[in-house]
């Protein structure tokens, strides 16, 4: 079995970080800004993972926060989308310009 290069796993993680940092700033959907947040979360997940195994002392620990760092993420998702069907509920609308305020 061949194993890429750590060069691959970080241009992957890159990728998948502007991606994700793009659909956070650009877009005005409150659910695709979530899944932007997943997108950057996951890339972290990959460097954590990579240099787990291909760095100056390879170890469990990067694979170890990577599982922590997902558990927070469901955490965070789960959060995420309860708070946007309240604000549902409230404002009939997903769209962030329209959420700047707390009152109704």
């Amino acid at each position: 079995m061949s194993s890429a290069p750590i060069s691959v796993y970080l241009t992957l993680a890159l990728i998948l970080f502007c991606i994700g940092l793009y659909g956070a700033l650009t877009k005005r959907n409150t659910i695709i800004v979530l899944i932007s947040i997943e997108l950057m979360l996951n890339a972290v997940n990959i460097n954590l993972v990579t240099f787990s195994k291909y760095g100056v002392v390879p170890s469990i620990d990067g694979q170890i926060f990577a599982l922590f760092a997902i558990a927070v993420a469901a955490a965070e998702a789960a959060l995420g989308l309860a708070i946007l069907i309240s604000l549902y509920r409230n404002r009939k609308t997903v769209n962030i310009d329209e959420m700047d305020s707390l009152k109704h």
